[in-house]
């Protein structure tokens, strides 16, 4: 009962919407500075009928729609317009739907008729290409998988074409999540090529849901789907300066969805502001009930930071430059009417430690059972052979390491693997659950990323972000935020709390967002020069 009482919940964050109808006023000021000048060169305009789709919500789309100042069918032309012409510049979009305008008419005839399905009915919605859909290839970026499409929509497929979302089309994404190779390339894919950063091209987005952030952070639809074993929504999210959130496991159903593990795996929303992030959420959980959205609603109104508490875990790791921005990030926090407090949570390495080996054992058995739904390679086995045969397949994810230790890992029937995922869950629960007691918190924050890295094929990814880690093994939620700068490279503020507490976190999320502020559009950089935006490799890619 508790849990179900957590799940339904999550419609509570719904009530973030009366923030957001008109846009953070800064997200406006911002976008009213960068857009001074006309869109930079090359780059599409993105307003349409006077709606800055930089910053406009969806409560203030559908606002528009039922007035009738607004139709599905001009918002979804006028983001395959910019796919067409911005996408270019960064290869996050894989490919649109031949249906997509006809989604959108469907709404509109709904809107018009007074039967609309709920709040993304008529909206523009991306997914991840491990995400399955019966009209669309499905490739997890690998030509293995890139033949006939799978037989039916993935569980959450069937939940957005069922609320009357316009499935738009697919993002790229790190090749199977980027648990392939010992060295990947955030972003790239044999089936989609490199995704770039949007702030700075020749920078990378992060992965595994690259193409879903970046696509975001250009403005290329309202809302996407990413997925995340371990850092997968949250790291692209902070690094693209959009919204991504990891939902409690189990929130959001993982089937038709192309797996690592069933222990960690989750799809989750991402978008550009927290309320679409929650209401995309709502539609993916199935639960629509927003009875409790007032109450919520009334919190925020009345200081929505105030009285919080806040563990920071600053994890200065991650340079001089990401933990100057935290401490400004706390003292604006603080400011709000918050109470900030140093926080360490323990067993991290002890964590990092027995991650990867029961990843290993995970994959193996998901993916056999995934592959043999599909046409092509029906076991790790084939695929391998498969890597082997296609020289396609190498030509940035050199090698195949992490396939070829899965195939080899004890299975999951072994004590010892069984041990280990024990002490992984109990751990990582402990790790987030103790620090919150101890410190009677909120929600612990720290960095969701480093600046972007230049993305090198030869060198593989400048990774190291052990933020995501606790709440991805422990299963509990995690929500990135924009947090501010570092030059020309957007840095999240990761959010974690207990189990279930999504409804929770969204709130604090939607209120952390106001106050910072942080958001602006990019510029398509070329490229930039600074002795501050590398970090040194540690190994730890995010996955999923």
């Amino acid at each position: 009962m508790k849990r179900k009482r957590s799940v339904a919940a999550v419609t509570a964050a719904l009530a973030v919407a009366p923030l957001l109808m008109a846009g953070a006023p800064g997200q406006r000021a911002a976008a009213a500075e960068a857009g001074a000048g006309g869109a930079p060169p090359g780059v599409a305009s993105a307003t349409l009928r006077g709606v800055d789709l930089d910053t406009v919500t969806i409560p203030e789309l559908q606002a528009r729609m039922k007035r009738g100042s607004l139709t599905s069918a001009e918002l979804t032309r006028a983001y395959l317009h910019r796919i067409e012409t911005v996408d270019p510049k960064i290869n996050a979009v894989l490919r649109t739907s031949p249906t997509a305008l006809d989604q959108a008419r469907a709404s509109d005839v709904r809107h018009r008729l007074g039967k609309v399905r709920g709040p993304l009915d008529g909206i523009p919605v991306l997914l991840k290409d491990n995400v399955d859909t019966r009209d669309m290839p499905t490739t997890a970026g690998s030509l293995a998988l890139a033949g006939n499409p799978p037989v039916r929509d993935a569980e959450l497929v069937a939940r957005l074409r069922a609320a009357g979302a316009v499935i738009l089309g697919k993002a790229n994404l790190s090749e199977w999540a980027n648990f392939r190779a010992a060295k990947p390339t955030s972003g790239w894919s044999a089936v989609g090529g490199q995704t770039r950063n949007p702030y700075v091209l020749d920078r990378n987005p992060c992965g595994s849901s690259a193409g879903s952030a970046a696509a975001l952070a250009a403005s290329l639809a309202q809302v996407a789907i990413g997925t995340e074993t371990d850092g997968s929504i949250v790291c692209p999210a902070g690094m693209n300066g959009v919204v991504g959130h990891k939902p409690s496991l189990g929130l959001v159903s993982r089937s038709g969805v192309v797996p690592i593990s069933a222990e960690q795996d989750t799809a989750g929303p991402m978008a550009r502001n927290v309320v679409d992030t929650a209401i995309t959420l709502s539609v993916l959980s199935g639960h629509h009930d927003a009875g409790t959205a007032g109450a919520v609603d009334a919190a925020a109104r009345s200081g929505g930071l105030r009285g919080k508490r806040i563990g920071l875990w600053r994890l200065p790791s991650l340079g001089a430059d990401v933990d100057a921005l935290m401490t400004r990030t706390a003292a604006r926090l603080r400011a709000a009417g918050a109470q900030v407090v140093e926080v360490t949570p323990p067993y991290q390495a002890r964590l990092a430690e027995l991650e990867f080996p029961a990843l290993l054992s995970e994959f193996h058995r998901d993916i056999d059972a995934y592959l043999a739904t599909r046409n092509g390679p029906r076991d790790l086995a084939a695929l391998i052979e498969f890597n082997r045969a296609h020289p396609a397949e190498r030509t940035c994810f050199a090698g195949q390491e992490l396939f070829e230790q899965a195939l080899a890992a004890p299975p999951v029937t072994d004590p010892e693997y069984q041990a280990m995922r024990a002490e992984l869950k109990d751990l990582s629960r402990r790790s987030i659950d103790e620090t919150m007691a101890d410190h009677d918190l909120d929600a612990i924050a720290s960095p969701a990323n480093p600046p972007a890295w230049t993305t090198d094929c030869a060198r593989g990814d400048n990774d190291v972000i052990p933020s995501s880690t606790p709440a991805a093994v422990s299963g509990y939620p995690s929500l990135s935020v924009p947090a501010g700068f570092v030059g020309e490279l957007p840095v999240g503020l990761l959010l974690m709390a207990g189990d279930h507490q999504d409804a929770a976190l969204l709130s604090l999320g939607a209120a952390v967002e106001q106050r910072l502020d942080a958001w602006r559009a990019p510029r398509y950089l070329p490229s930039v020069t600074s002795d501050t935006t590398s970090v040194g490799t540690n190994g730890s890619d995010t996955t999923g």
